[in-house]
Parts: structure tokens; sequence; C-alpha cells
């Protein structure tokens, strides 16, 4: 039997919330520090696997092998392996603060692989105490995050399943550490000047793309929601019928928003996220004047695999 999508009230976790959120950044800037750098910053993006967020294997800072730091919401640890075998464990309790999980990752880092200074300063976050010094942000509780998890491994398979067909260039599904959510992007191929010379966007701004995501909540927007966008977004992107009903344009987000509560109330909760999904990028594909193949082929057309 399939079980219900749980319920994930912001308010209800909003602490644990913005704890983890914290705890994603120190992953996030070692692979930011340590990977290869790639087209729109995809180096610096994590990833959710079967356990949690976690990074790619990194190059170790002493040439010794690679290095994969995760966060372990199943066991609630930060780990860090080595591809020789070893591994440290930090446990991410209840009154933890994120300064205290933060200097032991990065002293276990430097233990199995060698040191590695990265800027603790948070990014796209309401608060700038650096991630290493950060004694406000400790509320961690393992059910709440837990919740959350079920909710995000959801999203996520939604998520991989909408950019499966595409044939154009495209996104796994990140897990991004600034924003704390989960997208997907498509390429049309076309390159753009970036409207802004900020490190973000003059990286991550300079070619076409449609992104479709899910973000649990935060303080703008206190509900978790599925999201869409074309960027950059011509004039009428706003002025689409999407399906489920429910879809619509938020202007002070600048995205088409789906709650997740409209989505896990309804009889088929995958379906109706897919169908959100489906029906942005049609949109975007149309007015933005995106080839017409690449466009048929986020509709299966042709087949995948035949």
């Amino acid at each position: 039997m399939l079980k219900p999508w749980p319920a994930l009230p912001y308010n209800a976790w909003s602490a644990t919330c913005d704890t983890l959120h914290a705890h994603t950044q120190v992953l996030g800037k070692l692979a930011a520090r340590l990977a290869p750098p790639e087209p729109q910053l995809q180096h610096a993006a994590l990833r959710l696997s079967a356990r949690g967020w976690e990074t790619l294997p990194l190059p170790a800072p002493d040439g010794s092998g690679a290095l994969v730091v995760a966060l372990d919401l199943r066991s609630h640890e930060a780990v860090v392996e080595h591809s020789d075998g070893r591994t440290h464990r930090v446990p991410l309790a209840p009154d933890r603060p994120v300064g205290a999980v933060t200097r032991e990752v990065l002293s276990n880092v430097a233990d199995l692989g060698g040191p590695v200074e990265i800027d603790p300063t948070p990014q796209e976050t309401p608060w700038s105490t650096p991630l290493d010094e950060d004694d406000e942000h400790a509320t961690y509780d393992p059910s709440h995050v837990a919740t959350y998890f079920a909710a995000a491994t959801q999203a996520a398979l939604v998520l991989s399943e909408l950019r499966a067909p595409y044939r154009g260039r495209s996104t796994p599904v990140n897990a991004w550490w600034g924003s704390f959510d989960l997208a997907v992007s498509l390429f049309s191929g076309r390159a753009i000047d970036p409207p802004s010379r900020d490190f973000i966007v003059r990286n991550s701004g300079n070619a076409q793309q449609i992104e479709i995501g899910w973000w649990p909540g935060d303080a703008r927007y206190p509900d978790a929601a599925f999201y869409g966008y074309a960027f950059p977004p011509p004039e009428g992107f706003d002025q689409a019928k999407l399906t489920p009903a429910s879809a619509r344009w938020n202007t002070a987000m600048g995205e088409y928003l789906l709650d997740w509560e409209d989505v896990r109330v309804e009889t088929e909760p995958k379906r109706a996220a897919l169908d959100f999904g489906r029906s942005v990028i049609r949109h975007a594909c149309a007015v933005c004047d995106w080839d017409e193949a690449l466009a048929a082929s986020t509709e299966g057309v042709p087949p995948p695999v035949t």
C-alpha cells in the first residue's frame, strides 16, 4: 500500500529547518571549494540520496583520494568518508549548535584528506553569523527531520521523472544549499547575458533555462511548495493556466507555485505534481520559443528508450 505524502507545516518545524539548512551550507562550501568548477555552478550542488544530503566525491586536499561529506538524515549524523574506507561521524543531536558541528566536520575532513579553508559566511540566508561561530541555530528535532526527508524524497522522485525524457542539456536533481531547495534545470542551448554581476547570477544566469523545483518553506513563503519558472521570463509568462487548478502565479516570488498541501491531498499526489511540472515546461517552451524538437522531448516524443 502506498503511504500518504506527509504534512510539512513550516511553522511547526522552522527552527529545525533553519538548523538543517545551516548544516547543508557546510557541505556546499566544501563542494564549492574542492570540486572542479562547472557551468552554472553545478560543481557546488549537492544531491539528495537515500540517506540524506551529500556531496559527490570530492578531491581530497592532500591528493590521497576522494572524500564524500553527507548529512545522514536516518542516523542523524554528519559523515565524512574517505575513498580508502576511513569514516568519521558527527552527531546531529538536539540542542547541538551549528558552530560545534561545523568545526568538527572541518576537523574530520582535515584528518582524513588534509586541511581545507572555506568561507564560513552563510549564503542566501537571513542570518549572517559565520557557520563555525553559529551558536544560535541549535534546534534539531529528529522527528521533524524525518518528516522533511520523507517529503523531500517524494519531491525528488517527481523532479527526476520530469527531466528524464528531455533530449537537451539538463541537470540532475540538485540539492541547493543556498536556497535550501531541490531543483532540475532544462537548457535550450542558447546563451544569454547575465542580468547582474553578482557572483551567483553571472555564473548561473548565463543560459536560457526552465527550472522546476521544490522547497520546504521559509520565512518569505511559509509553505512547502513545488515551483516553476523560465529564465529570462518573456513578457506574458505569468498568464498561463496550469494544471492542477490549484497551481498559480505568485508575483512576489516571480514563480508558478503549487503548494505541497494541495498536492498531498490529491488522490494521486505524484500525478498532480507531474502535471504541474509538465504544464510549466510546456508553457515555458511555447512562450520562450524553444526548439520544437526539444519541447516535444519533454513530453516523451520520441520516447527516451525504445
